[in-house]
């Protein structure tokens, strides 16, 4: 059974780092695409950063240059590394598939004050 556990989420204070992981129970993990989801109070789950199993990345473009996803296959964990934060990154993130078909974690609350 696939399980994602988030973590690493926490309060920062406007341009602030923080690093999230999800350490993902995915048979094959090495060669499934992964990516970082977030959703904020009253609004739909977006995608923020996809990587592929040959370490190919994409970006939102409200992230880019910001957020860095990498992966460590002999971990199973998927991170996403957060710079200069702003209010707006406020969300709870998640991790998940390219089609969102796994079960979703509890995902990790990330709080940035101004």
């Amino acid at each position: 059974q696939v399980q994602l556990v988030e973590s690493g989420g926490g309060l920062v204070q406007a341009g602030g780092s923080l690093r999230l992981s999800c350490v993902a129970s995915v048979t094959y993990f090495s060669v499934k695409t992964m990516g970082w989801y977030r959703q904020a109070p009253g609004k739909q789950r977006d995608l923020v950063a996809l990587i592929t199993s040959g370490g190919s990345t994409n970006y939102a473009d409200s992230v880019k240059g910001r957020f860095t996803i990498s992966r460590d296959n002999a971990k199973n964990t998927v991170y996403l590394q957060m710079n200069s934060l702003e209010p707006e990154d406020t969300a709870v993130y998640y991790c998940n598939g390219p089609y969102r078909g796994y079960p979703w974690g509890q995902g990790t609350q990330v709080t940035v004050s101004s």
